[in-house]
């Protein structure tokens, strides 16, 4: 991978840096070079070697007075009054415009209070579609990598950091591959946690726990789920886990939140009959509020409705 050596690479063009900190936040760059036009189908993915894969703590970028390096992508951290999960932007757009665009899917993502905009709006050079193309790779799915990294080289995007299981990692390349045209190649960096969290969640493996339709009771292939989830969680002594109950959109805020509670209480009730000790878990239903696929088909609603399981500090 490398930036194009011709006389368009020394011009200063459109760059854009992510970052957020904390549990279950991303810690990334994005930015931009030169790219082709949209084109139909979606993005190749590359898988790389997991074992390989270094989280690196990134550095401070170059100050106005000092040039860019020659090669390599610059790397950018939060600045120094972050907090854990903010996220921060940083880099050099077009317009007002594109600034815009960009802190508005952040802030539909994160949340307002949550994202640090310190893009700056200047004389550089975008590639076709570049607002756009960045846009589709902010999205809910960035909230499920944990200590990781995303950054846009041209059609060239790296994706690593840590996430639950095999089927999480696997579907979030695939979603990024399918939002861009066939002219960009997903590396897929990212690699299943090894930490309690990590080992409930693939557990769980991006199952649903299902429910009967509109209500909190358990079916048979729920249930089936849950046996093997209570065997791992019998194991994990001294930590608290928290069941979340979530929904898609569909139908008012207030019914989705608590039957969303209705279901978490369910899975805990089960789990208690199934011996796991009742001290050790807490129920929260959030409804709606917190997606991590677009509401917008009937594959990302599916994918909301779901229980989640948070292992405690």
């Amino acid at each position: 991978m490398g930036l194009l050596r011709t006389s368009i690479d020394t011009r200063r063009r459109a760059r854009l840096w992510l970052g957020a900190l904390g549990v279950a936040a991303t810690l990334g760059a994005i930015w931009a070079a030169p790219a082709a036009a949209d084109n139909a189908g979606p993005a190749n993915v590359t898988p790389v070697d997991n074992s390989g894969i270094a989280i690196r703590t990134t550095t401070l970028p170059p100050s106005a007075s000092q040039p860019p390096a020659a090669t390599g992508a610059t790397r950018v951290p939060p600045p120094a009054n972050a907090v854990p999960g903010q996220v921060v932007v940083a880099g050099k757009v077009p317009d007002e415009a594109t600034r815009a665009a960009v802190l508005t899917r952040l802030r539909d993502t994160y949340g307002a209070a949550n994202v640090v905009d310190q893009i700056e709006v200047g004389n550089v050079d975008t590639p076709p579609n570049w607002a756009a193309n960045v846009q589709k790779l902010i999205g809910p799915q960035l909230k499920q990598i944990s200590k990781g990294q995303l950054k846009i080289d041209g059609t060239q995007i790296d994706v690593k950091g840590e996430v639950g299981n095999e089927a999480q990692r696997q579907q979030i390349a695939s979603d990024m591959a399918n939002a861009l045209n066939p002219t960009y190649t997903i590396k897929n960096g990212l690699r299943v946690s090894a930490s309690e969290q990590g080992v409930l969640d693939n557990a769980l493996a991006n199952r649903t726990i299902e429910f009967e339709t509109g209500s909190a009771t358990l079916t048979p292939q729920g249930r089936a789920i849950l046996d093997q989830m209570a065997a791992v969680l019998a194991k994990m002594t001294g930590k608290s886990v928290e069941i979340i109950g979530h929904t898609d959109n569909s139908g008012s805020r207030a019914a989705n939140i608590a039957l969303s509670q209705a279901r978490a209480d369910a899975v805990k009730g089960y789990l208690v009959v199934k011996g796991v000790a009742p001290q050790s878990m807490a129920t929260m239903g959030v409804g709606p509020d917190q997606p991590i696929a677009s509401n917008d088909t009937d594959d990302g609603r599916a994918r909301n409705r779901r229980i989640e399981f948070r292992v405690g500090k």
